[in-house]
């Protein structure tokens, strides 16, 4: 779902009825979870939780002036997307999603390279999703992603 949404409030009004308390659920959970550091905002047109410039001054790579994402959930099509940017960048965590994923959930694991896809929202593992916010600190991911894009500061 493209939204224009300015603010977080803003884009939980517009997702459709029948997904929204799966997708306060999914956005209270990693409220719950998420690390002391990341801080969420309206981030690429949905919620995320980012490294702010406070703590990254370097920010995004591709865009510095934005700052480093970390986490985000959407409202698409036909999912919810989770996007966990560490997933991508950290393949020991990846090898445990993987891993864990087929104990909590009776269909099979659709994902790309950070985003995971949320088809069943009656089947989404709040638990497991919580678990892996968890797993990595602001200071973690930020040793991650500078191993992987090579910074030369």
């Amino acid at each position: 779902m493209n939204s224009d949404a300015t603010s977080i409030k803003e884009y939980l009004e517009s997702v459709p009825e029948e997904r929204k308390p799966a997708f306060n659920k999914l956005r209270n959970t990693i409220n719950k979870n998420i690390p002391k550091g990341f801080v969420e905002q309206i981030s690429y047109g949905f919620p995320g939780f980012v490294v702010p410039h406070s703590l990254y001054p370097a920010g995004y790579h591709v865009t510095p002036e934005l700052p480093l994402p970390f986490l985000g959930i959407a409202s698409q099509k036909n999912f919810i997307a989770l996007y966990h940017y560490g997933i991508y960048t950290n393949p020991k965590l990846y090898k445990w999603w993987v891993r864990e994923y087929p104990k909590h959930c009776n269909h099979k694991l659709d994902m790309g390279k950070s985003c995971i896809r949320l088809k069943k929202i009656d089947e989404i593992p709040y638990n497991l999703i919580g678990e892996l916010v968890r797993k990595l600190t602001v200071d973690d991911y930020i040793k991650e992603y500078d191993k992987q894009i090579k910074r030369k500061d």
